[in-house]
């Protein structure tokens, strides 16, 4: 992180409209010409409970949540459970001011809606603030918005307070207004954003915080969105027109955006009664001839176990998207965690195949869900696209032109009637749909209702025409062919350069030391690479996507090539670094792990104390934020 950033936190309570109105802030800034980052807290609740988004804004890149923040919005719980001292969450009212105060910066500034917080109900408050020379503005946010008649407007009067004391233009955030928001609520919001920005600078001197926003300038154009914005748009430009799910934190996002997107394109999605019906129907859809997915989050991803391995057993092409959160049982819903990584790797019956992959930024989820979606329409296999509630919900800037690639409505290997009449058939006129002896192991499919294309699909082992049979040297040859798929798709992937491999590289390519991490992290990882070569260290990284079949031979060269590596992951078990060694069968002298499981990501200067305390001190952490588990061996 550097100086010259605006780390801007919103803070109140779910259902004050903090990540709508920070949304709009990100939005605004980047049209402005600055890179955004967000970061989302929010409870288990749908009313009331302490809520806050980040919003990072910098003239450079920026690849995750910075390290603390430097802007505090607070606002107050106006649905609190109880707003007593003694009630046993607390004071819920005040907490978007008195659980805040921890990771602000010194010289940062604060403030606070004074219509409803009261800061002398938080203990050492004032000395809290002159000891850090924190620049507090009590304004009361709650009455002006109730002289416009909404009282939701304080969160733009806070906006116009902000754009004062930073620097920021005012029309940036009115041209977004103009945009976002209907006529009828539009003008009363631009009166409280200027009455608000006139009061600060008549009121106060707008020149004492040192908290400026940037300036910038992109080169190309930037559109904002989210993982779970990608990862529907990359369903919905590689042909999927078929949905089904049933709502979950934090998959919801994914299944509301198809379910908002597929009536455009002639799709259709549904909502059903559980997750074993969801994954169900989208099998379905893709048997008869539709590109189709479903996902879900933990419990509910548990329960598509069995229909997943029914997709498995018949070859019947579908996608499904899991999106992590801290478990088990219901855990904590809206907390990220990457624990999932065995259940999604293993959960089904026997020895099942599916592909899996684990993108680690926005651009990558889009690629990768499409890429899903082709190998599972060619190969005939399922597909899991895994993520977590952090890439899922956080938003950053992406360049429009990652998006600018032809759709793909193919349905990969499948026949087509013409196909079909020189395909072979048994004596009763049936399609051998599940050929033993064929390349790569892809017996090309029929979609139901074609001439020639009749054949049976059961979950049971079959002969080629679909029959049920348990006889040995059938199950062998089928099963070996199964088999094959992976060992194809792996050799496909392997065919790629590094520019193109689902594996992300950085930093300097001789360097000593190796982080290591999947999914998420990935841009935490690299911003934490920075700053220890900076510190003097010789670091690089490289983040994996490719976790079935596993990326063996790009992982291997690159823990080949480091002296030590740190393995970084938010799980208790170190599953990934698990993995690793699983599927390597060597290096446990080399790979140490960096744990976190607390419901929070990393911040990169953790990483950096990680890494630092634990590899180059040989030291341990004083705190248990973080968990260390050194090499095998030490």
């Amino acid at each position: 992180m550097t100086e010259d950033e605006l780390i801007w936190r919103i803070a109140g309570g779910s259902g004050d409209g903090i990540a709508s109105t920070s949304q709009n802030f990100a939005k605004a800034l980047m049209r402005a010409g600055l890179h955004v980052f967000t970061h989302r807290h929010y409870p288990s609740r749908i009313r009331g409970g302490h809520t806050y988004t980040e919003v990072r804004v910098s003239a450079d890149e920026v690849k995750s949540r910075g390290d603390g923040y430097n802007f505090l919005l607070a606002l107050g719980d106006s649905f609190a459970r109880n707003p007593q001292e003694n009630a046993y969450y607390g004071n819920e009212e005040i907490k978007p001011l008195s659980e805040n105060l921890d990771e602000l910066h010194e010289g940062g500034v604060i403030i606070y809606d004074s219509g409803l917080l009261d800061p002398s109900e938080i203990e050492n408050f004032d000395e809290r603030v002159e000891e850090n020379n924190w620049h507090v503005y009590d304004i009361d946010l709650r009455s002006m918005a109730r002289e416009h008649g909404r009282e939701v407007m304080r969160n733009t009067a806070g906006v116009g307070v902000t754009c004062a004391l930073t620097g920021i233009e005012l029309e940036w955030i009115e041209e977004l207004m103009e945009s976002a928001m209907p006529e009828k609520i539009l003008e009363p919001n631009i009166e409280i954003l200027n009455e608000a920005y006139d009061m600060i600078h008549e009121e106060y001197d707008v020149d004492a915080p040192d908290v400026k926003v940037p300036s910038g300038e992109h080169d190309e154009e930037q559109v904002l969105l989210s993982g779970s914005d990608a990862i529907a748009y990359g369903a919905l430009d590689e042909g999927c027109r078929f949905i089904a799910g049933y709502p979950m934190t934090p998959w919801t996002e994914v299944f509301t955006i198809m379910s908002q997107n597929l009536p455009e394109v002639g799709g259709i999605s549904e909502q059903v009664e559980d997750e074993i019906a969801a994954a169900a129907l989208a099998i379905g859809a893709s048997h008869a001839g539709a590109k189709a997915m479903s996902g879900s989050s933990g419990g509910g991803f548990a329960l598509m176990g069995e229909p997943l391995g029914l997709a498995e057993m018949t070859e019947t092409p579908v996608v499904l998207v899991e999106a992590m959160r801290a478990g088990p049982s219901t855990g904590m819903p809206t907390k990220p965690e990457q624990s999932d990584l065995e259940h999604v790797l293993y959960t089904s019956q026997g020895d099942s195949q599916r592909i899996v992959f684990a993108p680690g930024t926005a651009a990558e989820a889009y690629t990768q869900t499409r890429k899903a979606f082709e190998i599972a329409y060619e190969y005939q296999i399922p597909s899991i696209v895994l993520y977590d509630q952090k890439l899922g919900g956080e938003l950053a800037n992406v360049p429009a032109s990652v998006f600018d690639e032809e759709p793909n409505p193919s349905l990969g290997s499948t026949l087509t009637e013409a196909e079909l009449e020189d395909a072979p058939h048994s004596d009763t006129g049936k399609y051998k749909r599940f050929q033993h002896d064929v390349e790569d192991g892809v017996s090309p499919r029929s979609i139901p209702g074609q001439k020639g294309g009749r054949f049976l699909a059961t979950g049971n082992e079959h002969t080629p025409e679909g029959h049920i049979s348990e006889s040995p040297e059938n199950r062998v040859a089928q099963l070996n062919r199964r088999v094959q798929k992976t060992e194809a798709i792996r050799a496909e992937l392997d065919t790629s350069s590094k520019d193109d491999s689902h594996q992300t590289y950085y930093g300097p390519e001789d360097a000593d030391y190796g982080l290591i991490t999947f999914g998420s992290q990935q841009g935490t990882v690299e911003e934490a690479v920075d700053v220890l070569n900076e510190n003097g260290h010789s670091v690089k990284s490289l983040g994996v996507s490719d976790m079935m079949p596993f990326a063996e031979e790009e992982v291997a060269e690159f823990i080949e090539s480091v002296d030590e590596a740190l393995v970084v992951e938010m799980t208790a078990s170190a599953q990934f670094r698990g993995l690793m060694q699983k599927e390597l069968g060597l290096y446990g002298e080399k790979l140490s792990s960096l744990l976190k499981y607390n419901g929070n990501p990393f911040e990169p200067a953790e990483v950096v104390e990680g890494f630092e305390v634990n590899i180059i001190e040989d030291d341990e952490l004083d705190h248990n934020r973080m968990k260390f588990v050194p090499s095998a061996g030490d």
